[in-house]
């Protein structure tokens, strides 16, 4: 015999605690098993028992939790079908500004490419079904990064991806069908924004964000081949772990002022080098210390492995473990001659050049989480009924989300510009020419966070300091938007680099 079909009718006698459905968006759910295990309680669910529920679970929950849930539906209202739209690995948000213009069908861009689209597609759906479990559950745990995320991002090649362009894509099919020998700077932007949609700062650091900012200093600046070669695939393979440890307790943007030394053992075989290091984001669990070190007659980057005489210590700062920030104390450490990048008393070279690819990657990171932040302001005063209308109806919240919406229009529009640049430019041009535009852009984007994680608090209101829940992805952008503004360097030492630099070529003739 068949079953009877689901109205409207017959779900409104199942309205008691011991038999207990509900309607959301045409879909029935039997929460008869479930009413005690309710996050939010028993009596919520009783108050909805036999009705339509639909406006009251979206005053409450994000679409997702649905998801969660599914096993609960029992099937769908005869005659009628759903209306809200389910998302699926890869697909494109269809929020207004949920995507950058050069992502929206009716919107063009001189920008990107065919390949550019490509990467974008399998990058999302990688990150969808395979990245955003594991950063959910390791963002709350505290715990490291699995090896088996990271040897399936080895083997995607998107571990050799987030170095940027290079000869160590070549060769390589990367998500997408993209060919390594394809990639540009503007792949890398996809990748680093594709990577950020996780949704979890901690996490974003712990997944080996130590190895974008210290393995490109190694590739460019290592001179003994084989060295290079074989730290190269040790890192990209998944098997060896990387860390950049320049700043102290002493020393983060003043560079000039470290502490750590290293001098010659008496054979002149190896580097002793002796000091601390501190916030040293992946340092808990990596192989390699890409370190800073006072010398003789200056200042020199050398490669330490950990082993007898380094010592590591995790700290606890605002944002989750997951990021494996870390103390390091080198005591006397023993390291091979030939691990030195760059030359001896010249490692100030080596820093600086490194940092345009780091503050670049935070600038695109920064910018899509804007936009995140500013989707879900987006989302909630679509859905959130207060005092009889829709937030969305309330003028003064529309100016918040015209000012959230413009900050993130901006900066994204100067990130693709400069991006562009970056692509018609050789390693050495972009140090001379665009160390100050990144400086600037990474301190703009950074300010824009200040006002958007205020505003996006006040739109959720209660939510959006709960760790939990409709808001917690506003919480945790309030929570650690300001690593961002201090990683890479602060946004006062990057605003003044920026206007520096724009000096240098000031016309005497105008002054």
């Amino acid at each position: 015999m068949a079953p009877a079909p689901l109205t409207r009718e017959s779900v409104s006698a199942h309205d008691k605690p011991d038999d207990l459905w509900c309607i959301i968006d045409h879909k029935v759910y039997d929460l008869t098993d479930f009413v005690d295990a309710h996050p939010g309680g028993n009596i919520v669910l009783e108050q909805v028992a036999g009705q339509d529920a639909t406006d009251a679970f979206y005053n409450l929950h994000k679409h997702e939790v649905l998801t969660k849930y599914s096993s609960l539906c029992i099937g769908t209202l005869q005659n009628e079908a759903a209306e809200v739209i389910t998302m699926a690995p890869g697909d494109l948000s269809q929020v207004p500004y949920g995507e950058p213009l050069w992502l929206r069908p009716q919107f063009k861009s001189p920008y990107f490419k065919e390949s550019h689209h490509k990467l974008r597609k399998g990058m999302r759906e990688f990150v969808d079904s395979t990245v955003w479990p594991e950063a959910q559950e390791k963002e709350l745990s505290g715990e490291y990064i699995s090896q088996e995320l990271i040897d399936k991002m080895a083997a995607n090649g998107i571990l050799a991806m987030r170095l940027g362009p290079g000869k160590h894509l070549h060769g390589r099919t990367l998500p997408g069908g993209v060919k390594g020998e394809e990639f540009d700077y503007l792949h890398d932007l996809v990748t680093a924004q594709e990577l950020v949609r996780a949704n979890a700062r901690g996490f974003m650091d712990g997944n080996l964000a130590g190895m974008t900012i210290s393995l490109t200093a190694v590739r460019e600046w290592a001179r003994d081949e084989a060295l290079k070669d074989r730290i190269t695939e040790e890192v990209l393979s998944g098997k060896k772990k990387i860390c950049l440890a320049i700043t102290e307790a002493f020393a983060g943007s003043d560079v000039a002022g470290l502490r750590t030394t290293a001098r010659k053992s008496e054979d002149g075989k190896h580097w002793i080098v002796s000091g601390t290091k501190k916030w040293i984001t992946n340092g808990m669990f990596s192989d390699y210390f890409v370190t800073g070190c006072k010398t003789k007659k200056g200042f020199s980057v050398i490669i330490v492995p950990r082993g007898e005489g380094v010592e590591t210590s995790p700290i606890k700062t605002a944002y989750s473990a997951a990021a494996a920030t870390t103390f390091v104390q080198f005591d006397n450490v023993k390291v091979p001659i030939n691990h030195l990048l760059g030359e001896e008393d010249q490692g100030f070279k080596v820093i600086m050049s490194n940092f345009n690819h780091e503050r670049f990657m935070m600038a695109c990171l920064t910018a899509r989480q804007l936009r995140m932040v500013t989707e879900d302001c987006m989302k909630w005063a679509n859905q959130r009924i207060v005092f009889g209308k829709k937030l969305i109806e309330n003028a003064v919240i529309r100016q918040k989300l015209a000012k959230m919406i413009a900050h993130v229009e901006s900066g994204q529009s100067w990130l693709e510009s400069i991006t562009y640049q970056m692509c018609n430019m050789s390693y050495k041009d972009q140090a001379i020419h665009l160390s100050g535009p990144i400086g600037l852009l990474k301190f703009h984007l950074t300010r824009s966070a200040n006002m958007i994680a205020d505003e996006a608090t006040n739109i959720f209101g209660g939510r959006g300091i709960t760790q939990t829940g409709m808001g917690r992805h506003v919480e945790m952008f309030n929570r650690t938007y300001k690593f961002d503004a201090i990683l890479g360097g602060t946004e006062e030492i990057l605003a003044d680099l920026g206007v520096r630099q724009a000096m240098k070529s000031f016309p005497k003739a105008m002054l």
